[in-house]
Parts: structure tokens; C-alpha cells; sequence
């Protein structure tokens, strides 16, 4: 199994990085614009190789897309990341050129590629692959789901000092700081409600940290993070590759589905070797409604700066 990887910086080399240790594809390219940058960073994965004992045959490649030939999955982290005070909104317009002309070029050499948009604002990007290319909607992906749940399973995990492995959680809508919804009413401790265990007034704080988390980092670090975001990636691939059918939190696009149309936005979907297998119906209550349609509404007015993009 091959993935490519476009854009290779800290997001996409960890991505490559957990691939690899993993086991999950047997071949793993790094594909960059600067010159060496991908085939620096392929080479000091390589020569981890003897002491973290994986097999996985990793290359990097200067803007050559004849290398990224046969590609099973095709990764889009390509964009420039947050800088403290900037909002993922903020990047449509200097992103959203950049994933359409990769998009494009992958799927001249693997043209039977799932694609994985990693790019902010992911959902609007998502939305941009899958009208840019003309894909069947089961082939174009957007990650934020997975990142935002493991966020939210760190911080109940925290909350409950319990381990986040025990913890089942999700947050679907937009991935934005003000658009997500992590589902407190369902998440649960080893089968049981952590309503059960945490207060109300702390479960709002956990939603609050979860929703902020990447601002959080951004702020932290300088930049966007990348450890979480490139293991989320290579969850979801790993569910791809493996045909797993995993229940993982995605920004999909919708017909119908939790009453939204024409836009990609986070819910949950069954993912496996075709890529998105099923969207799953959670039935919310009241306010989740509200929230989601609240969420639905914001992603798709972002769409609209698309437009020009797509003409």
C-alpha cells in the first residue's frame, strides 16, 4: 500500500513519521515545493528505521508528481499554517489555490486515490477537493474530526484523571474554534456516561478547552501543532489502508444527512477501503440540533468565498 504525502512540513513528516513506525503502508512519499526540504526530512525517517525496527520504504520528492504514481491514499496537509491571533478562516484565500493545483496533479498519476484534506480551513478545503476534481464524495476527506475528538478525549481524560484509552468521545460541525460541538451528553468512561462523573460546569469547561484547542497550541508553540494532527492523519489512513471501518469523526460532505446539503462538515462515518462507507445517524437532541445547524450555517458561508476558486 502507498501513500503520498503533500507538504512536508511538521504536520506531514510526523504523519509520515507515525506511517511508518506503524506499519501501516509499505511505501510512504513526501512530496514538498521547496527544494530538498521532502527529501531531507524522508531521509532522517529512513535512518530510524534500524532502531525503531519498521520496514516502510520512505522518499521524498521535489515537486515531482510522477513519484506520487499509484498512490492508495494522498494526503493534502499543503498550505500555510496559523500564526498566533490568526484565525483557520483567515487562510481560505491563500490555501485554497494551493489544494485545488494539488488535488489536481495527484490525481493525474493515481487517479483511483481516497484523498485526505488536512489544509485550513479543513472544511472549506474538503468542499473545495471533492467540486474541484469531480470525485465521488466516498473519496474526499477531511481529517479535523479525528484531531478534535482526541483533544477532547485528552482533556476528559485529564478532567477524570482516568486514561484517555478508556475514554470514548466525539465532536462533530465545523472544525473551527467556534464551530465545533463536542458531544458531552455522550462520551462515556469505559461504557459509563461521564456525566456520572464530572459536573456539568466542568464538562462546559472541557467543551470550552476542546473547542480552543488548537488556538491553544498555536499560541503555545508560535505555529499550528503537529504531533496530534499527524497522528490523527495516520489513524485515519490506517482505517483507510486496513479497511478497518472504524467510526471515526470526518468532514464529509452531506445530502441530507443531520438536514444539511452541498457542504463538507464533521460527522460520523464508518471509514474503511472505499473510503467514506457510511455516514452514521447519532440522534441528537434539541440543542445539538440547534448547534449543528448553527455550525452548518458558518461553514457555509466560507464556502462562498470558494466561488471565484471554483469558476
Amino acid at each position: 500500500m502507498k501513500v503520498t504525502i503533500v507538504g512536508a512540513g511538521n504536520v506531514g513528516a510526523t504523519c509520515a513519521d507515525v506511517i511508518s513506525y506503524r506499519g501501516i503502508a509499505s511505501e510512504v512519499v513526501l512530496l514538498d515545493i521547496k527544494e530538498g526540504f521532502a527529501e531531507g526530512k524522508a531521509l532522517d525517517i529512513t535512518q530510524c528505521a534500524t532502531n525503531t525496527g519498521f520496514n516502510t520504504k520512505v522518499s521524498g520528492v521535489t515537486n515531482d508528481y510522477s513519484k506520487t504514481a499509484g498512490s492508495d491514499v494522498v494526503v493534502i496537509t499543503s498550505g500555510i499554517p496559523r500564526k498566533p491571533g490568526m484565525t483557520r478562516e483567515e487562510l481560505i484565500g491563500i490555501n485554497a489555490g494551493i489544494v485545488k493545483t494539488v488535488a489536481e496533479n495527484v490525481l493525474k498519476y493515481s487517479p483511483d486515490t481516497i484523498i485526505v484534506v488536512v489544509s485550513n480551513p479543513m472544511d472549506t478545503m474538503t468542499y473545495l477537493a471533492l467540486k474541484a476534481t469531480g470525485l465521488p464524495k466516498n473519496r474526499i476527506i477531511g481529517m479535523g474530526g479525528a484531531l478534535d475528538s482526541s483533544r477532547f478525549r485528552t482533556y476528559l481524560s485529564l478532567a477524570l484523571d482516568r486514561p484517555a484509552n478508556d475514554i470514548s468521545a466525539m465532536v462533530i460541525g465545523g472544525h473551527g474554534d467556534t464551530t465545533m460541538i463536542p458531544l458531552t451528553r455522550l462520551a462515556s468512561y469505559n461504557g459509563i456516561p461521564v456525566t456520572q462523573f464530572l459536573s456539568e460546569e466542568v464538562l462546559q469547561k472541557v467543551a470550552a478547552d476542546t473547542m480552543v484547542g488548537g488556538a491553544t497550541l498555536t499560541g503555545l508553540l508560535g505555529t499550528s501543532a503537529w504531533y496530534a494532527p499527524g497522528a490523527s492523519v495516520a489513524y485515519l489512513v490506517d482505517s483507510i489502508l486496513n479497511d478497518q471501518k472504524k467510526m471515526i469523526a470526518c468532514s464529509v460532505f452531506v445530502e441530507g444527512e443531520y438536514g444539511q446539503n452541498d457542504i463538507c462538515i464533521g460527522v460520523p462515518c464508518i471509514i474503511g477501503k472505499n473510503g467514506v462507507e457510511e455516514i452514521v445517524d447519532i440522534k441528537l437532541n434539541d440543542h445539538e440540533k440547534a448547534l449543528f445547524t448553527k455550525s452548518a450555517d458558518a461553514v457555509r458561508s466560507m464556502n462562498e468565498a470558494l466561488k471565484a476558486i471554483l469558476v
